[in-house]
This record gives structure tokens, C-alpha cells and sequence, in this order.
């Protein structure tokens, strides 16, 4: 890697004990998880990870992209966005998504794998 930078194997424990499950159901989780997104991406089937509280990551062919909660990026800005214009921009540069908004509607397909599930 750059710079440096080393790869760490997951911490299988921490994540169980966090999550208050064992350590295998982890692994079974992780694998399946993996197995099932590297399936999806090897078949060209569009998938779509909504990540908790920030936003929705949407991987269609070779285009991936991120889409974010209005909430999560006024906590990262400090500051509410409440000027229509600027709204309207992160809206016109498909950043913001809204949470009751169907994952589906955000493909090109319609059709999406969405994780976790």
C-alpha cells in the first residue's frame, strides 16, 4: 500500500462483542455479506450498501456513488442547511438522497441488491 499504510486483518471478537453476538455468527455474517457483493459485482447486478445515519452507497457496473442524508452532512458542515440554493445544488450533484426514498428508484435499472438486509 502508499505511504506505508498496512493492511489489518478485522477484529472478528471486538465486532462480536459490540454487537453482543458471538464470534462465529461475525464470520458467518462477513463471509456471507462478501460472498453475496463479490457474486453480485462479478454478475454486473447493481448493489447498494445503506450505511446507518450517513447515506446510501450505490455500485452499478463501474460507476459507485455515494449519496448522503441531509442530517448527516449538516452534522459533518455544523450547520443546518436551510438555504434553498444550496440544497438545490447537493441535490443537482446527486449527493443528497432522502431516507424514505426507495433504493431502487436510485439505479439506472430499478433493480438492486441492497445491504444490509
Amino acid at each position: 500500500f502508499p505511504e506505508g499504510k498496512q493492511l489489518e486483518p478485522l477484529k472478528y471478537a471486538k465486532v462480536a462483542m459490540e454487537a453482543s453476538v458471538s464470534r462465529r455468527k461475525v464470520e458467518c455474517c462477513i463471509l456471507g455479506t462478501t460472498s453475496l457483493l463479490y457474486h453480485c459485482l462479478e454478475k454486473g447486478v447493481s448493489v447498494a450498501f445503506v450505511l446507518k445515519d450517513v447515506g446510501v452507497l450505490l455500485i452499478e457496473g463501474s460507476t459507485v456513488q455515494m449519496r448522503f442524508y441531509l442530517d448527516f452532512l449538516e452534522k459533518v458542515t455544523g450547520e443546518r442547511i436551510r438555504d434553498r440554493a444550496t440544497l438545490k445544488a447537493l441535490q443537482q450533484l446527486d449527493m443528497v438522497v432522502s431516507r424514505v426514498v426507495p433504493i431502487a428508484s436510485l439505479s439506472f435499472t430499478g433493480r438492486v441488491i441492497v445491504f444490509p438486509k
